[in-house]
């Protein structure tokens, strides 16, 4: 299912992810277990993603959307790298190649960027493909074309919206 056209409309920021050059980005949410059309998330719904999570011993919970102008709908993310494959600046890194915690906990952390930025280089079915560098998009989309759930949403506009989150944090 795409991620919402108005987000980050009716969601609220639940914290940062930064990254230790002073840049960081915001995780929205609640994240969503369900759909705008009733269906499951498709992490949920993912039989690969769910044998992952039980493989690790953790629970699958909503995680949310994180950035906010390269925004990653981590409840729609089935972790096949399509996204960090197409994009020529390295936006995204799988989190999980530099921090191996579970998703749930990755606000508040600072992340050094150092992430594998390699399609094939993920942990397995439960790591992210992380909009480490949001600061760094040229606006190219291509991530947003290759996203077979349609997870990512590239919108400069939303630097407003990432500004205004940012002080209520």
């Amino acid at each position: 299912m795409p991620i919402a056209e108005n987000f980050p409309e009716g969601l609220k920021p639940t914290g940062k992810i930064n990254l230790d050059d002073g840049n960081f980005h915001i995780m929205w949410g609640p994240g969503k277990t369900k759909n705008t059309d009733g269906s499951q998330a498709e992490t949920l719904a993912d039989a690969d993603v769910v044998a992952a999570y039980a493989a690790r011993g953790e629970e699958q919970v909503p995680l949310g959307v994180s950035g906010t102008m390269v925004a990653v709908d981590w409840d729609s993310c089935v972790a096949d790298g399509a996204c960090i494959e197409a994009c020529p600046v390295q936006v995204f890194q799988w989190y999980r190649t530099e921090k191996d915690i579970p998703a749930k906990d990755v606000v508040g952390q600072t992340f050094t960027g150092t992430g594998s930025d390699v399609k094939d280089e993920r942990k397995d079915l439960t790591d992210k493909a992380d909009p480490i560098r949001e600061h760094d998009c040229i606006w190219c989309m291509a991530c947003v074309s290759v996203c077979p759930p349609a997870a990512i949403k590239v919108d400069q506009s939303n630097v407003e919206k990432h500004e205004s989150a940012a002080k209520t944090l």
